[in-house]
């Protein structure tokens, strides 16, 4: 990993293990700067917040710089000083800078995974093999896909008419704690090659990861202020960058009640927002499915402690085949193992942090004051940690909380149907509508029942199978706007029709 210089405002430069005034963790052997990354440079706050690894939280990772509202302006002023160069480099220019950050996420991976895994605990086999190695295609991806813009050209009206795309001016990221690295880079490469400086605000549960990136950006070259990095809590410095009238889009993922508040800052001042606020996914089963395939799959959705904002929290089964599905289901989650996020055996890790743990306990034991079943699980695994049992509650109601709230662990609903119709009614009964998974072995069943539910995604007979040309997003309260593709590089432009009166120039149709 590379290091960077820091910023006189607060501090002194750095050298390579970091100074008193900007200090370097070490997790697990690899130095992580605990300082924001502005305009090129380190910058510290006086103020820190702790981070601990919910593998042991006795194990404190770091003290880090706790950003303010002063650190908010130096970060949208070096955005805004970098915009002009970063624009002037045209997708050509940007695209080889993505990809060479590209390739050095990928020679990164073993340090990120050790780190993120201190940090939130996914489970470090799938961070190296699987997870990581996403942020590094999200940028080759999206600097292929801004330099392979078509834009649309016509004639009407006896004028030549041309679409161009601009880029809209510093972007604010705000993060997820949740596999933090990839969600970043999801989000920050669309920006980046649409020609926006961006700053990102990482969840405060789990920063570290994308501090590397700073330092990855820093390597890559991306020009100074063209990144940046911004540490802390989102009351604070994240309600001082959304609110900033010179930021032109915001991209955020979490919490509805977060996104309510995000959107009514974009929107005092008209600025374009895209929000990913949860799910509460239906994981439909008919009585035709292949059940072994689907009990394996439903039990997939423990992975990570539960906290997958796709997956299919809720098992709605055809009543003919809820039995023999149960059975198979409960012997693919046995197969499940709690454990050490650094243990390749371990299949389940713990949740990110008490407060999240006490949450989600919590509607396990509202659920049983219901009268809900559980049927399986529904308590904490091991005394003092932070993991939580696989657990299965079946309602007494479609309308009892466990159904109807996302709870972002490891926990799921068992209903049973009758009919399609019956299917269809439950699957879109919550306020959520981000994903959906469907099993069922036949075409016609795909194609009524895929239509029909309200969501964003819907697999069949799959899950979490990504195209990153495809549009993302939810509806309802899971979010507005969409990500992905073309979609997302439209959200981070600013769309312009040239209009040229036919023969009133010399030149043919402009492509020279």
């Amino acid at each position: 990993m590379s290091t960077t210089p820091t910023d006189s405002t607060t501090p002194t430069d750095s050298t390579a293990g970091g100074t008193a005034e900007h200090p370097r963790a070490d997790v697990r052997g690899v130095a992580v700067s605990v300082d924001h990354y502005i305009g090129g440079r380190r910058v510290a706050s006086e103020a820190t917040f702790e981070d601990r690894s919910p593998l042991d939280w006795n194990w404190k990772l770091a003290d880090v710089s706790r950003g303010d509202a002063r650190v908010a302006e130096l970060a949208v002023a070096a955005a805004l000083d970098a915009a002009a160069g970063w624009a002037e480099l045209g997708t050509a220019g940007r695209g080889e800078l993505l990809r060479r950050l590209a390739d050095l996420i990928d020679e990164a991976v073993p340090e990120l995974a050790k780190v993120e895994c201190a940090d939130m605990a996914m489970l470090e086999e799938s961070l190296r093999l699987r997870v990581l190695s996403r942020g590094a295609r999200n940028f080759r991806a999206y600097a292929d896909l801004a330099e392979a813009h078509e834009e649309r050209v016509w004639s009407s009206n006896g004028t030549r008419n041309r679409v161009i795309r601009m880029p809209a001016g510093p972007t604010v990221v705000i993060t997820p704690w949740n596999a933090p690295f990839m969600l970043s880079t999801w989000k920050c490469a669309p920006a980046l090659a649409a020609g926006n400086p961006v700053i990102l605000k990482p969840a405060e549960w789990s920063p570290l990861s994308c501090s590397l990136l700073a330092d990855l950006a820093d390597a890559a070259g991306l020009p100074p202020g063209v990144f940046n990095v911004v540490q802390g809590i989102g009351e604070e410095v994240g309600a001082a960058l959304v609110g900033d009238p010179r930021v032109r889009r915001i991209s955020f993922t979490g919490s509805p009640e977060t996104g309510r508040a995000i959107a009514r800052a974009a929107a005092a001042n008209l600025v374009p927002f895209t929000g990913e606020l949860g799910g509460k996914g239906p994981l439909l089963v008919f009585d035709d499915a292949d059940l072994d395939a689907a009990a394996a799959k439903a039990a997939v959705m423990y992975d990570d402690a539960g906290q997958v904002c796709l997956a299919g929290t809720r098992l709605l089964v055809q009543a003919e085949a809820r039995d023999e599905f149960v059975a198979r289901f409960q012997e693919q989650t046995g197969r499940h193992v709690l454990g050490d996020s650094r243990d390749p055996a371990t299949t389940v890790s713990p949740l990110i942090h008490p407060d999240h743990l006490r949450r989600v306990a919590g509607f396990v034991q509202r659920a049983r004051d219901n009268g809900d079943r559980v049927v399986r699980g529904g308590k904490v695994w091991k005394e003092g940690g932070l993991w939580y049992e696989p657990t299965l509650v079946e309602p007494l109601s479609n309308d009892s909380e466990i159904v109807q709230r996302e709870v972002f662990g490891p926990v799921l609903t068992l209903q049973a149907f009758a009919d399609e119709e019956e299917a269809v009614s439950l699957a879109n009964s919550t306020a959520y509508g981000l994903s959906a998974i469907i099993f069922t072995r036949s075409e016609e069943r795909a194609q009524r029942v895929g239509r029909a539910v309200r969501a964003g995604t819907v697999w069949v007979n799959t899950f979490l199978v990504r195209d990153l040309t495809a549009p993302f997003g939810g509806v309802g309260i899971s979010g507005i706007g969409r990500e992905g593709g073309d979609y997302a590089l439209d959200f981070c432009s600013d769309l312009k029709t040239l209009q040229i009166l036919e023969g009133s120039t010399e030149g043919g149709d402009g492509n020279g």
